[in-house]
């Protein structure tokens, strides 16, 4: 996790990596932290939330001293989806800081979706991270840098088309149908620090225990939705589980 690096200078746009594709994007969501002592996470947030190829990106639009928030796939722990009875769904989970991102420690995020569709970003989040595993490090997380290189308003192609299969992802765009502006997305010339869905030269990947996407399914006790637990069973895994 960074705080303050996935957005330009005048905090305005938002900056992916060379070969870093958006998935999703929606620009109605509320963010929220626990546990972090960092003055700029203290209260909600309002914004626009990525899901690329490597991990989300929230881009607040609160006039405070958060402007971005990324989260790479695998610095992500305990990810949940509430579904509270008289309040909207919400999901939930602990991020790791990346050394040098403006932040230390683990803090607690919380997101929701006032216009909907809470389930089907969890389970889109679900897919990508259980992908982003097969290249995951075997070490701690890299630490933060300041991208070697300038960047450029990003090339076309930067979104994945509605309908299409991305090394096996597709993306839930009935539900969330937006693409970014144009000229909010910069790409920095250098590739992602840190593995996604696809493997890359800087990041050839191996395999995990088990094959495939986790299956969710339905636990007849509170209708919990979870993740086979097998599947994060090691350190620097992700665990993701719906309730």
């Amino acid at each position: 996790m960074s705080l303050n690096t996935a957005n330009t200078p005048d905090g305005k746009g938002v900056l992916i990596y060379n070969g870093e594709a958006i998935l999703l994007y929606t620009r109605a969501v509320n963010m929220s932290f626990n546990h972090g002592s960092a003055t700029a996470l203290k209260g909600k947030k309002s914004g626009a939330l990525y899901l690329t190829s490597h991990r989300m990106i929230f881009v607040s639009q609160m006039n405070d001293g958060m402007r971005s928030f990324s989260m790479p796939f695998f610095a992500l722990r305990d990810v949940t989806l509430e579904q509270p009875i008289l309040s909207p769904n919400y999901l939930k989970g602990n991020i790791q800081a990346q050394p040098g991102g403006n932040f230390d420690g683990e803090v607690t995020w919380k997101l929701s979706f006032p216009k909907g569709g809470c389930i089907d970003f969890g389970q889109a989040l679900l897919q990508a991270a259980d992908m982003a595993q097969r290249y995951r490090p075997f070490d701690a997380p890299p630490s933060y840098a300041p991208a070697p290189g300038n960047y450029n308003a990003a090339p076309p192609g930067y979104v994945i088309p509605p309908n299409t299969n991305y090394y096996g992802f597709t993306a839930p765009t009935h539900v969330f149908p937006e693409q970014p502006p144009a000229g909010e997305v910069y790409m920095y010339e250098s590739p992602p620090p840190y593995p996604g869905i696809a493997a890359s030269p800087a990041h050839p990947g191996r395999a995990i225990t088990s094959t495939g996407l986790a299956r969710l399914y339905r636990n007849s006790v509170g209708h919990r939705f979870h993740s086979p637990p097998h599947l994060f069973d090691s350190d620097h895994n992700t665990r993701i589980r719906f309730p």
